[in-house]
């Protein structure tokens, strides 16, 4: 086998992956925009393995190519977060029952909980995402009993100590108050089951409706009910530098 088989020119790859036209990526190159593996590569004609180099331009990284599948998911409530169900209730496979790909859920939503869900056939990243050390940022809405004041936001964006121990939250903020019923938006690493739902119940404002609007750098956007999307490159690539492959 030769060794360069299976490997392509760098402003090839660049111009196949929509970064810009192959003259634009030999001036990117050239200019000491593109990094491969760490180190700035301004040779053209330089070959790399597209499966394999971790390839940045201007510090973005570009996702390898890949045959695999990486989708956002609007899920409804109702849903459960599994593939299967043995009650026999809706399940995230019967809302891409038409992909062919063996599809993993990244994490899980509650049933009575809607918004954004990963999908995927990538096992190993399924796996690294959903793990409590990577702490991916996810964001919620939710719609609360009581008018939330500068009071609880303020214990909010401190630790929250729960039964099952201390919860932080990145951000949070009301975006509206009508009567005695708020909405408030919030941003956690957590993952422990109805963290959220504790949470806010916790601080005296029980959820009557929650939404998961964005996970790490994916936002839900106006995707619809039900529906799902493929992960933009840009997207893709800043999900495999938090899980660090």
């Amino acid at each position: 086998m030769s060794q360069d088989e299976g490997l392509v020119r760098l402003q090839k790859l660049l111009a196949q992956s929509g970064v810009a036209s192959r003259r634009k990526c030999e001036e990117l190159m050239l200019g000491g925009h593109v990094e491969v593996d760490g180190e700035i590569v301004t040779r053209l004609g330089t070959k790399v393995d597209p499966r394999r180099a971790v390839i940045r331009v201007d510090g973005v990284r570009l996702p390898p190519v890949s045959d695999s599948v990486y989708l956002a998911l609007n899920k409804p409530r109702g849903v459960v977060s599994a593939m299967s169900d043995p009650e026999g209730r809706r399940t995230l496979a019967d809302l891409v029952a038409d992909r062919p790909e063996r599809l993993f859920h990244v994490g899980r939503l509650d049933t009575d909980t809607d918004g954004l869900i990963l999908m995927t056939n990538d096992g190993d990243l399924a796996h690294r995402l959903a793990h409590p050390s990577y702490e991916v940022d996810k964001t919620y809405v939710a719609e609360v009993v009581g008018r939330v004041d500068k009071s609880v936001l303020a214990r909010l964006r401190s630790t929250v100590t729960l039964d099952d121990g201390p919860v932080t939250v990145s951000r949070a903020s009301v975006i509206s108050v009508q009567g005695e019923r708020s909405i408030v938006e919030l941003t956690i690493h957590e993952g422990r089951n109805r963290i959220v739902r504790r949470l806010l119940d916790h601080l005296g404002h029980p959820v009557r409706r929650l939404t998961r609007t964005r996970i790490g750098p994916v936002a839900l956007g106006s995707l619809g009910k039900g529906q799902a999307r493929d992960l933009t490159a840009s997207e893709l690539g800043s999900l495999l530098d938090a899980a660090e492959r």
